[in-house]
């Protein structure tokens, strides 16, 4: 691949962004939503299933993948998009923020982590560098570099201490992926919820340079009045002509907050996750599928919405099946799921693109605080 990773602006409407992420595999569009595909799959759908949906690019997980099967086995056997049967991008994290989760298995110091596996026990370490390579064994689009996220709450003193051995990280990161023509790099800033900490590891990365740059740090437990605390600021720091990535969110309704301060993208397990646990989210909120209010309505979860479990299925079915255990519940709901986020992303690159944003979010808020259409 000769073609290098290059990001355009078409619009702005306040500090709302739309744009294209241009790669060998294909053009993201932003505002992007990326589906989560954990271990090689977007759990309950085929790849052909979740790009239908609208998705331009996955997630895949380095922590699992390097775990089973093994970033060498997925690498002899063509890389994870042959693997997994994707042929468009893929970005890969880079397993820190599950061996943050990890904290009662994992060794942390400034090499790196040592972790047992959740899998077998095994011992594994992973540094900044051991990421890089796993990462380039993979053969993902997007590389995100190694980086340590503190759990929240947590002293402004912990925050910076652990955001500068980030930006060591970084450093090393950037160092050992070198120059990839047709993949990308990205740095994460952190600092919690401390304005001065996220501007120091803003510039600390700019100094050492990315393709792109990630909001990390936040989903963490710090509640949506927080996060959007830092998002009135946070992206202001990182350059415009480069992506920005929020990590690990989200709903609805902090998808669309983030758009609002300046995301060009996020992903989350949440509509695959919730859709293998009875939950849908429709225009007008969250509906549970378990309620036995559903099991005679024989109207569609939304009527406006164009995915199989809505033009197909009835909510009585889709009741049934759910509270039968039938592996169609999970794979409907999840499909319809990531059609409503996909959905979702649209509907802003448009409204971003007409200047109409802030109507647009005015009437997504007022139609999710209708709920749900009456029993029948």
């Amino acid at each position: 691949m000769t073609q290098r990773i290059s990001f355009s602006l078409d619009a702005t409407d306040g500090k709302a962004r739309t744009g294209v992420i241009s790669t060998p595999r294909g053009d993201i569009r932003t505002p992007a939503f990326m589906p989560v595909g954990t271990a090689g799959t977007v759990k309950a759908m085929m790849p052909e299933s979740v790009r239908a949906t609208g998705a331009d690019i996955l997630l895949g997980n380095t922590y699992h993948l390097m775990l089973r099967p093994t970033a060498e086995r997925i690498d002899r056997l063509g890389g994870l998009h042959k693997f997994m049967n994707w042929e468009r991008p893929i970005l890969t994290d880079s397993g820190g923020f599950q061996v943050m989760s990890l904290a009662g298995l994992r060794k942390l110091n400034e090499e790196g982590v040592t972790f047992a596996s959740h899998v077998d026990g095994s011992k594994h370490v992973i540094t900044p560098e051991r990421s890089m390579e796993i990462q380039k064994l993979l053969g993902s689009d997007i590389v995100m570099c190694f980086d340590e996220c503190p759990a929240l709450p947590a002293t402004d003193e912990e925050v910076a201490k652990s955001m500068r051995m980030s930006m060591r990280w970084a450093q090393r990161s950037r160092d050992a992926f070198g120059d990839r023509p047709g993949h990308a790099l990205f740095g994460i800033m952190q600092g919690g919820v401390t304005p001065e900490l996220r501007e120091e590891s803003a510039k600390a990365l700019i100094d050492i340079g990315f393709d792109g740059y990630a909001i990390g740090g936040l989903a963490v437990g710090e509640g949506q009045e927080a996060m959007f605390g830092v998002l009135e600021y946070a992206p202001d720091y990182l350059p415009v002509d480069k992506p920005r990535y929020l990590m690990g969110v989200g709903k609805p309704d902090d998808i669309v907050g983030a758009v609002k301060r300046g995301v060009d993208m996020m992903d989350c397990v949440l509509p695959s996750r919730s859709g293998r646990n009875g939950q849908v989210f429709t225009r007008r909120g969250a509906i549970n599928m378990k309620n036995a209010r559903h099991a005679d309505d024989p109207r569609p979860l939304d009527e406006a919405c164009t995915c199989p479990a809505c033009t197909q299925y009835s909510r009585a079915y889709l009741h049934h099946v759910y509270r039968s255990h039938e592996m169609i519940s999970g794979m409907l709901l999840t499909w319809h799921n990531l059609h409503y986020f996909q959905d979702l992303m649209q509907g802003m690159r448009d409204a971003i693109a007409a200047g109409t944003f802030e109507a647009w979010e005015a009437e997504f808020h007022a139609m999710r605080a209708e709920g749900d259409i009456d029993p029948l």
